[in-house]
């Protein structure tokens, strides 16, 4: 399982102790500072496309117009930060938030 996120998101560290008390250890990918490699983000823009970008988070709303009219894998090259968090890829299937379904699908 991998798992893409930051350290300083409240959500990803609830979903990486849920994670790990149930005993998966996942590969964590901190979004900031590994960045998203070109294949993960590809795999990620065929999952969500422009859902993948949080629109309510503080570094969206700290863009400019320009930087929010870019295409949305050219932003997250740019700010990997405004993503949606967490993003799991678990044995090919790829999930994103940590909301009831995903928790069921991950940890079920």
């Amino acid at each position: 399982m991998r798992f893409f996120g930051l350290k300083s998101c409240d959500t990803c560290r609830k979903a990486l102790t849920a994670l790990r008390a149930a005993g998966v250890e996942p590969v964590v990918t901190d979004v900031r500072a590994d960045g998203i490699g070109d294949g993960d983000l590809a795999a990620i823009m065929t999952a969500f496309g422009d859902k993948a970008v949080n629109r309510a988070s503080t570094t969206w709303r700290g863009l400019s117009e320009a930087e929010r009219a870019l295409p949305v894998d050219a932003l997250l090259r740019m700010q990997p930060s405004v993503m949606k968090r967490p993003v799991i890829e678990k044995d090919g299937a790829w999930f994103i938030g940590w909301d009831k379904n995903v928790q069921a699908a991950v940890l079920g």
